[in-house]
């Protein structure tokens, strides 16, 4: 089984280039819809924020306006967090990997993976990018979004040219969705995976 991570900064089209994934048959393992689910209604660690972070709940589900605003420009919060989450989503992601371990490969879709340094367990590196102002376009036309929080979610991630220099695959999706397929279907044919749906 080869496992293959796709990362890239906010706003690259990581979503889009997964789903392309996904419909050739690669199983793929979202961090960042993992991290809703484990906080959405009733999710396991909707009680564990609370406690740490008082006020940042409601009905059952993490408010995550409020959870934001509780980590936003406060470091030693965030890392808090993050002692809550992470491990929870390794957890996740463990159980994928044995649910799916018939798969010829695994796809992951993770935001800040060379940031946590978690690229090194995996075979093949993706890294979708697209032109600086291409991103801020499409992040800023995001309901609630600001060039302020862009700015601050900006800073946390490894700039876009690192991450290309550190990639196997990079995948340009400023280009159109039937260009950028076929370079998710040439990383596939060179892996020998081929299409298999």
């Amino acid at each position: 089984m080869k496992t293959l991570a796709l990362t890239g900064s906010i706003g690259m089209g990581k979503s889009t280039v997964a789903a392309m994934f996904a419909a050739r048959g690669i199983p793929v393992f979202d961090a960042d819809a993992t991290v809703r689910r484990l906080q959405g209604q009733g999710g396991k660690l909707v009680p564990i924020i609370e406690q740490r972070f008082p006020g940042s709940t409601r009905e059952g589900a993490v408010e995550r306006e409020a959870l934001s605003a509780a980590v936003f420009g406060r470091p030693e919060e965030l890392a808090a967090l993050e002692a809550i989450v992470h491990p929870a989503v390794h957890h996740e992601r463990t159980r994928f990997i044995v649910e799916h371990g018939d798969a010829p490969a695994l796809l992951f879709d993770i935001p800040l993976l060379f940031e946590t340094g978690g690229d090194r367990v995996f075979d093949e590196v993706i890294v979708v990018s697209a032109p600086a102002d291409v991103q801020r376009q499409r992040v800023l036309a995001r309901p609630g979004m600001t060039a302020e929080k862009l700015d601050h979610i900006l800073a946390r991630q490894l700039p876009d040219g690192e991450k290309r220099a550190r990639a196997d695959h990079v995948i340009d999706t400023s280009l159109s969705l039937t260009e950028t397929a076929a370079q998710v279907d040439e990383i596939l044919a060179g892996l020998g995976l081929g299409r298999s749906a």
